[in-house]
């Protein structure tokens, strides 16, 4: 097992601060972890400066920052998104008139992070694992939840007027290109990708909805460019109809 005791250190600090109902003083922190008071001073001062740490000078001590508490807020949160999601995600790729993989994401500023997957048989195989972050304007679930803001909103996500990220080709280069696509969303009521990810590829998404109306999840599908065509909006039909479900789960609701 590899020794590294600064990072041992660290945690070993935010895992007491996190025990702890109130701040700590550095002296307390030396004494009951076994460390040097100069080795904890050190620590807290870079905790401090990465967020982690916050400082009371009144009370000459340390307590965990919002940060932490917003890390675990937001792992809790897709948990328990992917866990509402992942039956709903099944159904809807075992009733699909053809092979699909069906995937989750939520909005992380101007991208989407892929929090659960279900592959079908004879599937194509995606880029969309579970950890993988691609640019909102390029995917089905990333169309369908920026749909679902305002355009104040969308242009906080993309502040800047430079050309839109490409991947392998297709996709918007411009922010008056996005909003088309946008709108033309908001209409069909489920979001179009037509190989923009992968050439080969195609998909289909829709926004799951919290009681605001905010997108806390997109659920899509992709399937093979050619063989899904002529089913892309049953499949989009199928997958307004998971992500409704989706939201009224994730609100609460029967």
């Amino acid at each position: 097992m590899p020794r590294m005791p600064a990072a041992r250190n660290t945690l070993a600090v935010l895992r007491y601060l996190a025990t702890r109902s109130g701040p700590v003083r550095a002296s307390t922190l030396a004494r009951d972890l076994g460390m040097p008071r100069s080795s904890v001073y050190q620590l807290v001062r870079v905790m401090m400066d990465e967020g982690f740490v916050v400082h009371y000078p009144e009370d000459r001590a340390y307590g965990l920052s919002a940060l932490v508490v917003e890390i675990g807020s937001a792992s809790l949160q897709t948990e328990r998104l992917a866990r509402l999601a992942h039956p709903l995600m099944e159904r809807l790729v075992a009733d699909s008139p053809v092979p699909v993989v069906a995937h989750l994401a939520v909005l992380s500023g101007s991208e989407v992070t892929y929090i659960d997957k279900v592959q079908g048989a004879r599937a194509p195989t995606t880029v969309s694992n579970v950890g993988v972050r691609l640019p909102a304007h390029l995917t089905a679930t990333g169309r369908a939840m920026l749909a679902q803001l305002s355009t104040t909103q969308v242009r906080a996500l993309y502040p800047t007027r430079d050309a839109l990220i490409r991947r392998v080709g297709p996709g918007p280069s411009t922010l008056a290109e996005l909003d088309g696509m946008l709108l033309d969303t908001r209409e069909r009521g489920w979001a179009v990708e037509l190989g923009d990810v992968q050439s080969d590829y195609s998909s289909v998404g829709s926004a799951a909805l919290d009681l605001k109306g905010y997108p806390v999840a997109g659920v899509g599908v992709t399937y093979r460019t050619g063989a899904g065509d002529s089913e892309a909006d049953a499949l989009g039909v199928a997958v307004a109809a998971t992500a409704a479900a989706l939201g009224k789960r994730a609100q609460g609701r029967a």
